[in-house]
C-alpha cells in the first residue's frame, strides 16, 4: 500500500464535488481484431503497467491521506460504445455525454472506452477505432496520463522508470510516467509491518500532533518565503505575479450545463518554423477566435486571459506535478505578430516566476496538512461562486504526446485530442494536442455558453489560418 500524496488526494476530493478526470482521446485506423480481443488486449497491457493496476482505498473518518492498494482489470474498465459505424458527428455528441461522468477511483481510477467503425474522422476517408482514456485525475495530471497511454499502445510496454519532465509551456514530448518503487507514507515513513497491521484510523490519529508541528513549522518558511518574494518582485529580480481578469460572457455563475465537443485537425508542419512554439501560436489562434466570437454575439470583453497548465519538475510521490500560469492575450493588439510576441513574453515570465524555488516552501505546507483538516477544505471550498479575478477567462493545456508510433491491436495512431474539465468558473476549455506529424486543436464548451460551437470552430479555424499567415 502506498499513502497518496496530499494533491493528489484533494483531486480526489474534489471529484466528489465536480467532474475532473482526464480524458485522452487517440484515433487508430481502424482493425480486423474482434472486440473481444481488443479487451483482451487491453486486460494485458494494463497488467505490465504499475499505474493501471492498483485502485485508491480510502481511511474512515479521513483519518489519514487515502492509499494506492493493488487492484487487478475488471471487465466493466473497457467499454464498448454500440452501436458500430457512428458518423464523427455522432461520436463527438457521445463524448460530450461522456466528460460530463467520472470513474469511482475506489473501485477503479481508470476506464477505456472504444468507438469502432467511426466514419468521417479527420485524417482519413476510411472508418477509424476511436480510443478515449478515462483517468481519475488523483491517478494522473496532463502529462503523466500520455505516459500512460504510450505505456498502454506503444510498440513495448513502458515500465514506470524516471524521465525529464515535461513542459507545458514550449510543448515538449512527454516522457515516461513514473512510480514510486517503494511505498512510502505522506511524510515519508515507510509502509512498514506497522501500517500493514494497525487500524489506519488510529495511525492518522497519532500523526496528527506530528503533521499539525510541521505545518505550523513549514507555514513559518512559506511565511517568510512569501515575503522574500515579494520583496524580490519589487526590486525587480522577480516577474510580477499576474494581475486576473475579470469575468466575462464565458465565465457565468451557472452550473455546467450540456457539453459540446469539438476538435480541429491539423499537420504540424503548418505550425513549424515560424519563431514561435505551437502552443505560443495555438494561444494567438485562440484569442483572435474568441474575440471574433465574442464580438459577434456583442459581448467583446476588455481583456481576455488564459489558465495554462504548467508540469513541474517531479518532486516527491505526487501523481499532479504541475502550476497554473495565467496568461494574457492581449486582444487589444490587432498586429497578430506582434501579440504573439506579446504572449511568448507573458509566457515566459510567468513559467520564471512559477519556477522560483521560492514557491517550493509554499507547496511544503500542503504535503503534511493532517488529512482531516485538508478535506474539510475541500468540500468547504466555494465552487459555486465566481471571483471578481480570475487565473483565465479559458484554459488550455498543450501537450505533445511524442511520435505517432502507437497502435491498437496493429492499427496505427492517426492523431490524439485532450479536453480539459469544466466547471462553474470555466465554462470553455480548449486543448492542444500533438502526436507525430499532426496537432490537434480541442473545445470542450458549455452549450448554455457557447450554443453554436460550430459557429466557433469556424472562427477558430480561421484565427489560426491568419496567426500562420502574418508568420510566413
Amino acid at each position: 500500500m502506498t499513502t497518496m500524496a496530499a494533491r493528489d488526494a484533494t483531486m480526489y476530493w474534489l471529484s466528489r464535488r465536480t467532474a475532473n478526470d482526464v480524458f485522452l482521446l487517440y484515433s487508430f485506423a481502424e482493425t480486423d481484431s474482434a472486440t473481444d480481443e481488443l479487451r483482451a488486449i487491453v486486460a494485458a497491457r494494463a497488467a505490465c503497467i504499475p499505474d493501471l493496476r492498483i485502485r485508491l482505498r480510502e481511511i474512515p473518518g479521513d483519518f489519514g491521506y487515502p492509499r494506492w492498494v493493488p487492484a487487478e482489470f475488471a471487465s466493466q474498465q473497457f467499454v464498448h460504445h454500440q452501436p458500430d459505424g457512428l458518423s464523427w458527428q455522432a461520436l463527438l455528441a457521445d463524448l460530450g455525454e461522456l466528460l460530463g461522468t467520472g470513474v469511482v477511483a475506489t473501485e477503479y481510477p481508470w476506464r477505456i472506452h472504444v468507438f469502432r467503425g467511426v466514419r468521417g474522422a479527420p485524417r482519413t476517408s476510411e472508418p477509424v477505432v476511436v480510443v478515449v482514456l478515462q483517468l481519475s485525475h488523483a491517478l494522473a495530471d496532463g502529462t503523466r496520463a500520455a505516459a500512460i497511454a504510450r505505456a498502454l499502445f506503444g510498440a513495448a510496454v513502458v515500465h514506470s522508470t524516471p524521465g525529464a519532465p515535461v513542459d507545458n509551456s514550449a510543448y515538449l514530448p512527454v516522457g515516461p510516467a513514473q512510480t514510486s518503487t517503494q511505498p512510502v507514507e505522506t511524510c515519508g515513513q515507510p509502509c512498514g509491518w506497522i501500517a500493514r497491521r494497525v487500524d489506519p484510523r488510529w495511525l492518522g490519529v497519532l500523526r496528527f500532533p506530528q503533521q499539525l508541528a510541521a505545518t505550523m513549522w513549514r507555514g513559518r518558511a512559506a511565511y517568510l518565503a512569501q515575503r522574500e518574494l515579494a520583496d524580490r518582485t519589487e526590486a525587480g529580480e522577480v516577474p510580477a505575479a499576474a494581475t486576473g481578469f475579470a469575468p466575462c460572457a464565458l465565465n457565468p455563475a451557472v452550473a455546467v450545463g450540456d457539453r459540446s465537443v469539438r476538435m480541429l485537425v491539423m499537420d504540424a508542419t503548418d505550425l513549424r518554423n515560424l519563431g514561435k512554439t505551437v502552443t505560443v501560436l495555438a494561444l494567438t489562434a485562440i484569442s483572435r477566435g474568441l474575440c471574433d466570437y465574442l464580438t459577434e454575439r456583442g459581448e467583446r470583453p476588455e481583456r481576455l486571459g488564459t489558465a495554462l497548465p504548467m508540469a513541474l519538475p517531479t518532486r516527491g510521490k505526487a501523481r499532479n506535478n504541475y502550476r497554473g500560469l495565467s496568461i494574457d492575450l492581449h486582444i487589444d493588439e490587432p498586429d497578430l505578430r506582434l501579440r504573439a510576441n506579446l504572449i511568448a513574453e507573458e509566457l515566459a515570465a510567468r513559467r520564471e516566476r512559477a519556477l522560483n524555488p521560492l514557491f517550493l516552501a509554499q507547496d511544503r505546507v500542503g504535503e503534511v496538512v493532517p488529512s482531516v483538516l485538508a478535506v474539510r477544505d475541500v468540500e468547504r471550498a466555494d465552487l459555486d461562486t465566481v471571483p471578481a479575478a480570475l487565473d483565465g477567462n479559458t484554459v488550455v493545456s498543450s501537450v505533445y504526446r511524442g511520435a505517432d508510433d502507437l497502435a491498437f491491436a496493429g492499427a496505427p495512431v492517426l492523431f490524439t485530442g485532450g479536453f480539459p474539465a469544466l466547471g462553474t468558473v470555466m465554462h470553455v476549455t480548449h486543448g492542444v494536442h500533438g502526436i507525430g506529424e499532426t496537432v490537434t486543436l480541442s473545445v470542450h464548451s458549455d452549450l448554455r455558453v457557447m450554443p453554436d460551437p460550430d459557429r466557433y470552430l469556424e472562427r477558430l479555424t480561421d484565427a489560426l489560418a491568419a496567426v500562420v499567415a502574418a508568420h510566413r
